[in-house]
């Protein structure tokens, strides 16, 4: 690429346009997804805790009476043990909440205005970060704001992919919204930097592949780190459910319209455990890259020790969800561990540390 190559000002006007512009779809969405939550039905509010209420209290001796058909339409009545079943994350098979889908058609009709808004911010998003590349003829991602606004992006993308599929993951959208308006927010007053050339070292079909997995990652993390908070809030409201307690009214409306623990806490899993092999690939590609731009494939800046460090954080939480005593919370912290050094590698790193990597700074 010539790094004589002018910046087209109309298309980076273009872009910062859309980024405005998708914030003020995504602050609607928001507000959307505020109404669902409060409009949605309650009907299913309490179920939690008749299912615990009706386990929790029984023994190994308890039993339950089954009634079957018998000769010429007599029936009977036989006792067996009650099972009290248990999560693979130690927590209590109960079902699963609404998702924050509502159960009326007020509470589904904004629901339904919710993700169209956000269908909508995504799109206009991404035409912003198109129009960024285009003004230069170069990845987006060169620096700390362009690195921002695609990550929300493609957040936003991944999440709108799990609906695609059909996945229960409404309860996702009103955090995931909030999110990404705070991630812009800092990323236009903050992180911004005109639109211009690439420095030396990343003229390289590198900068596509490694950062573009970067961000890939960091975006499933983020889901899955969602997941895993939610499900500490749920399991602590299910704990306190199985042992006699009473939530208030405002944590049973919101807990009750979550899935149950059990499914926050497989759902966190599988993301983390999905996009880990690709964080291994991206820093892998990394250190190939730091070869052909610096000489030496490891050189322990900054940048590339936190990523290992990132690294061996997610390795550990899936060590740990695969022994008996690390299940659950235990394992929940962990794993926001691991994302608090991927956020720390971002945002801390690139402000705060001076290394190679610094040209990708505010």
């Amino acid at each position: 690429m010539n790094l004589a190559a002018a910046t087209n000002e109309n298309l980076a006007h273009t872009s910062n346009v859309l980024i405005y512009s998708s914030m003020a779809v995504y602050t609607l969405a928001f507000f959307a997804h505020i109404a669902e939550w409060v409009f949605g039905s309650r009907s299913k509010v309490g179920r939690t805790a008749a299912a615990l209420a009706g386990t929790g209290a029984k023994t190994a001796d308890s039993t339950v009476k089954v009634q079957v058909a018998g000769k010429n339409g007599a029936t009977a009545v036989l006792e067996r043990p009650a099972i009290v079943t248990r999560s693979a994350a130690g927590t209590r098979d109960v079902p699963d909440g609404p998702g924050a889908a509502g159960g009326t058609f007020k509470g589904d009709m904004w629901g339904r205005i919710a993700i169209s808004l956000t269908v909508l911010g995504f799109l206009v998003e991404a035409g912003g970060v198109i129009a960024r590349a285009m003004s230069v003829e170069r990845a987006p991602w060169a620096n700390m704001y362009e690195f921002s606004i695609t990550f929300s992006t493609v957040a936003v993308g991944a999440y709108l992919v799990f609906l695609l599929l059909k996945k229960n993951v409404r309860w996702i959208g009103l955090p995931l919204v909030t999110t990404v308006l705070l991630d812009l927010g800092i990323a236009t007053t903050t992180l911004y930097t005109d639109s211009d050339q690439l420095v030396p070292a990343l003229h390289s079909y590198w900068l596509w592949i490694h950062v573009s997995t970067a961000i890939i990652c960091g975006a499933v993390f983020y889901l899955g780190a969602v997941g895993t908070v939610l499900y500490l809030f749920r399991d602590g409201y299910e704990n306190r459910i199985a042992s006699g307690g009473t939530p208030g009214k405002f944590a049973t409306s919101v807990m009750e319209r979550l899935p149950s623990a059990s499914s926050l806490d497989k759902f966190a899993y599988r993301i983390n455990a999905a996009v880990f092999p690709l964080w291994t690939f991206t820093i892998i590609a990394g250190a190939i890259w730091a070869g052909d731009a610096w000489g030496r494939y490891w050189g322990w800046d900054p940048k590339e020790v936190w990523s290992f460090i990132t690294w061996v954080a997610y390795a550990c939480y899936l060590h740990a969800r695969a022994t008996a005593g690390w299940k659950g919370r235990k394992a929940a912290y962990l794993a926001l561990v691991a994302f608090g050094c991927w956020l720390f590698n971002y945002y801390g790193v690139n402000i705060f540390v001076t290394g190679k990597h610094s040209y990708a700074g505010v």
